[in-house]
């Protein structure tokens, strides 16, 4: 045993100073800083932003608020240490910025001036803030805070420690309001108040929120001010619990007297209220009676006068894919849509209901932001050659200007291409895949192939010139490959009856879609057939793990947070409608639906070398998936690998652990698509015992 110890002490360690060289393109790809979330000055002068960074050192990622000011460049205007500066949010007269920090280890409400200088604390409320909005008339937030009772809690933990009862653990969310006054002096936290202390004229206290809504039969959610600053409507659902929100209506609460009036109630989802200029409607999106197909159907858009009164009006019908980021506003109604691989601006006639598009560059806009007379806005978007990046823009002319330079961070890279392409899928549906080719292409040769699947399965892929994920795509472009990431049945953007096809065929169809797109490159002649890998993460991972079960044709695979089994992750996912919804029945009702899809069912005929990823505390796919696959592979004697991320959930939210998970796959396909491994390094060193690479190590 002691042998054994030394000679992977030996080998771990000749790898690693091996990888620590290699990984340093990994870190450069995983550093990359991103623009999000951007917001405009209600006058339309100012745009703050998000930016999110790499820190190496503490292994996190950090978000900090940047300011754009014309004529000046960007400048970071928060930083909050060991923590994140988010959700900025402007005050109705343009000269106060709030947004959440974690500075004290909750998320707190604090403001700064758009001048600049020291930030303010707003909020001081025990177990932090979970969102909050400026009143558009005053200076004033509404928040919503959880409501629980911490002593009662404190109670139940000293007597009887640990323990949760399965849907029964969760906190309400109300709704509170807070007048805000800027500049006190000396500060709240510089000169604390004792319960003696009201004769201390020194002494200052933080204003006092006032709670707005309560009870323990109802959470909310997602809010919105009336424009008159009097009524707020929000999404209201019987918990706060992930898939409460199926059932969500809307309610409306008026500040003077505090009453809750029902606007919209119907079985399915009803959330998300927008206001009109004038304070007359409200416009919401709704799943209406449909509680049975809701994760790949349509939802829909409606208005309804805001005092109750008449029916809900649908608006946007024309548009077959789902309508988000709605924004009402004295210049008219605006949302985004997608349309196959990009994603525009849409202005909506919120009288006919008619839609039409007034912003198609850049390819993919991801966020808007208008000022308070509709006239200016910022947008968050992307096309194909760039990174995302924060732009400015008007209604009258639609000519984005950026005002971030995200791209130049890859300008000295060497970078590949990207397209889109289409093919025929096995029952004659059409197909659209993003592929990459290296930078020197040759279209003489014949590439390698890495066939890299989107989860969702509503995601869709669109053309980029770098990915930052866990998979390497641009050093295997570097490295001569090319890369096909297929937007299968299922995916966005493509309507709503695409969305519909793998209801009851899932992993069936969709690695129809994947194996014509391989059958359709190398009908190209671009591809080498013997040397392909494969791979995905979440549905993505779900379909590797198809693969490795119903073809033989890859050299390698590898399942990130995949499902293996349909009945192991109904019976433990904290979404079980979505296979419910996806499969038509529950295990119980149709197994044979349930095996025809799962890709343990053909597990004997498994002969792909595949690597497992997974994260330790994953709810969403649960890890009990992993092992089932693994032991399996084990099982029937194929190469596997299972490597599980420790403290992660569904993703990996650690730049450390995400460059592993990297580096991970790498190493698997170079062993076995070009037949590389780090264990070459150390064989003059170290006496390796006999293995047979066809086999599992054991």
């Amino acid at each position: 045993m002691r042998i054994l110890v030394l000679i992977f002490f030996l080998f771990g360690t000749a790898a690693f100073s091996q990888s620590k060289k290699a990984t340093r393109q990994f870190e450069e790809i995983l550093s990359l800083r991103s623009a999000f979330n951007p917001q405009i000055s209600p006058d339309g002068s100012m745009i703050a932003y998000q930016v999110r960074s790499t820190d190496w050192k503490e292994n996190r990622y950090d978000e900090e608020i940047w300011l754009y000011k014309e004529g000046y460049s960007p400048f970071q205007l928060t930083y909050t240490e060991k923590g994140s500066s988010i959700q900025p949010q402007w005050s109705y007269d343009s000269q106060w910025i709030a947004f959440l920090a974690d500075r004290d280890g909750e998320n707190q409400v604090y403001m700064i001036r758009a001048a600049g200088g020291e930030a303010q604390q707003v909020t001081s409320v025990e177990g932090g803030i979970q969102q909050f909005l400026w009143s558009p008339t005053e200076l004033r937030i509404a928040f919503t805070q959880a409501d629980k009772d911490q002593e009662q809690e404190k109670e139940r933990k000293e007597r009887f420690g640990e323990f949760a009862v399965e849907d029964e653990e969760y906190d309400q969310y109300h709704l509170w309001t807070l007048a805000v006054q800027p500049d006190m002096w000396p500060r709240p936290e510089e000169m604390p108040c004792t319960s003696d202390s009201t004769d201390n004229q020194d002494c200052i206290q933080h204003p006092k929120p006032e709670q707005l809504t309560k009870g323990k039969y109802f959470s909310v959610s997602q809010f919105s001010w009336s424009p008159d600053g009097q009524q707020i409507a929000f999404q209201r659902q019987e918990t706060s619990q992930l898939l409460s929100f199926f059932s969500a209506d809307i309610a409306v609460i008026h500040l003077k007297d505090q009453q809750v009036r029902t606007l919209v109630n119907t079985p399915g989802y009803d959330g998300n209220p927008v206001w009109s200029p004038d304070g007359a409607w409200i416009a919401y999106q709704s799943s209406g009676e449909d509680t049975l197909s809701n994760f790949y159907k349509n939802g829909k858009i409606l208005k309804i006068s805001a005092n109750g009164k008449g029916q809900p009006q649908p608006i946007a019908t024309d548009i077959d894919e789902e309508v988000f980021n709605l924004h009402w506003n004295p210049n008219g109604m605006y949302a985004l849509a997608r349309q196959r691989t990009q994603q525009y601006v849409y202005k909506i006639d919120p009288e006919t209901g008619k839609s039409r598009t007034v912003l198609e560059n850049p390819d993919n806009v991801y966020a808007l932001s208008f000022s308070h007379n509709g006239e200016d806005l910022a947008l968050q978007g992307r096309s194909a050659t760039q990174l995302t990046e924060i732009y400015t823009t008007n209604t009258q002319q639609w000519e984005p200007i950026a005002v971030s330079n995200m791209t130049q961070q890859i300008q000295s890279m060497k970078l590949g291409s990207s397209e889109v392409i289409q093919w025929d899928s096995r029952d004659g549906t059409t197909i659209e895949g993003v592929l990459h080719k290296p930078a020197n292409y040759d279209p003489a040769k014949q590439y390698p192939l890495l066939v890299v699947i989107h989860g969702g399965p509503t995601g869709v892929d669109t053309p980029t010139p770098v990915l930052s994920s866990v998979y390497p795509v641009h050093q295997w472009l570097a490295k001569g490959a090319l890369v096909l990431r297929p937007n299968y049945r299922g995916s966005a953007g493509y309507g709503e009856a695409f969305r519909s096809l793998n209801v009851r065929n899932l992993g069936v169809g969709d690695m129809w879609d994947v194996m014509s797109g391989v059958d359709y490159l190398a009908e190209q002649n671009m591809i080498d057939t013997t040397r392909m890998g494969a791979m995905g993460w979440s549905q993505g991972g779900y379909i590797s793990a198809f693969l490795t079960t119903n073809t033989n044709r890859f050299k390698a695979i590898s399942v990130g947070a995949g499902i293996s089994d349909w009945t192991t992750y109904y019976v433990s996912t904290d979404i079980h409608p979505f296979t419910r919804q996806y499969l038509q029945a529950t295990p119980w009702d149709d197994p044979e639906v349930y095996a025809k899809t799962s890709p343990m069912t053909n597990i004997r005929q498994a002969r792909t070398p595949t690597l497992i990823q997974h994260g330790e505390n994953d709810r969403r796919v649960p890890i009990s998936n992993a092992y089932k696959l693994y032991q399996g592979l084990n099982d029937v004697e194929v190469a596997t690998k299972l490597i599980v991320y420790k403290g992660f959930g569904h993703g990996i939210d650690k730049p450390k652990e995400r460059l592993a998970a990297v580096w991970h796959n790498w190493e698997w396909f170079n062993q076995y698509l070009w037949e590389e491994s780090d264990e070459d390094i150390v064989e003059a060193t170290v006496e390796k015992p006999e293995k047979n690479m066809n086999k599992p190590e054991r």
